[in-house]
């Protein structure tokens, strides 16, 4: 099984936008293991966002994901960054597949509501420095052979 870390940022917690975005990933068929609510640190959001360290919107990207709360979210499931990132859509909202989140609820690409893994690799690295091994749940989802192959 693929792990993935979402996070739901400040502008979708804004708006209210945490369970539209549960609701689709659960539908999916993926499978929630670990969630939490937090003001993200300085220091985290600088590790989490470390690739982007001399980039000229690095200062206002820290700025933004500090602002207000996320909803910091590992979700699990096969191909479970594939499907998390076709669900949330393209990074510009403008590019983003009809029916995707960013299509449906945003605008532009400094406000478009999540984050998710970009790779398998990436999402093993994000899940561990979001949570601890001990905050995820496995868990028997009963509706998984009728999802899953």
């Amino acid at each position: 099984m693929e792990k993935t870390l979402v996070l739901v940022k400040p502008d979708g917690v804004q708006r209210g936008l945490i369970g539209e975005i549960i609701k689709r990933l659960e539908n999916r068929g993926l499978r929630l293991i670990g969630g939490k609510f937090l003001q993200v640190s300085r220091e985290l959001a600088e590790e989490h966002y470390g690739i982007h360290k001399n980039k000229p919107f690095y200062e206002s990207l820290l700025a933004y994901i500090t602002s207000a709360p996320v909803m910091a979210m590992v979700w699990d499931g096969p191909n479970a960054v594939a499907a998390v990132r076709q669900t949330m859509g393209a990074t510009r909202p403008t590019e983003a597949a009809p029916g995707s989140i960013r299509h449906d609820f945003a605008l532009e690409i400094g406000k478009n509501l999540t984050h998710a893994s970009d790779s398998v690799e990436n999402g093993e690295k994000e899940v561990a420095l979001w949570f601890s091994e001990d905050e995820l749940i496995y868990w028997d989802q009963t509706i998984a052979p009728w999802v899953q192959e």
